[in-house]
């Protein structure tokens, strides 16, 4: 159950992530460096996420 609330997780900030993004893509004059490391920090997620997965079907 422990990786199934860890999976939550990620996933939830995942989506924050997402959202953070689009609300600072659409501000006039937005940090294109800070969205870098958004979208840097919501594919570490994804990758996580992906793992998480891999290794829940192995057990």
């Amino acid at each position: 159950m422990a990786i199934k609330a860890h999976m939550e997780t990620l996933n939830r900030r995942h989506q924050e992530l997402e959202a953070a993004i689009n609300a600072e893509t659409k501000s006039p004059g937005y940090d294109e460096m800070h969205v870098v490391e958004l979208k840097r920090q919501k594919l570490k997620i994804k990758d996580q996420l992906e793992e998480l997965r891999i290794q829940n079907k192995l057990n």
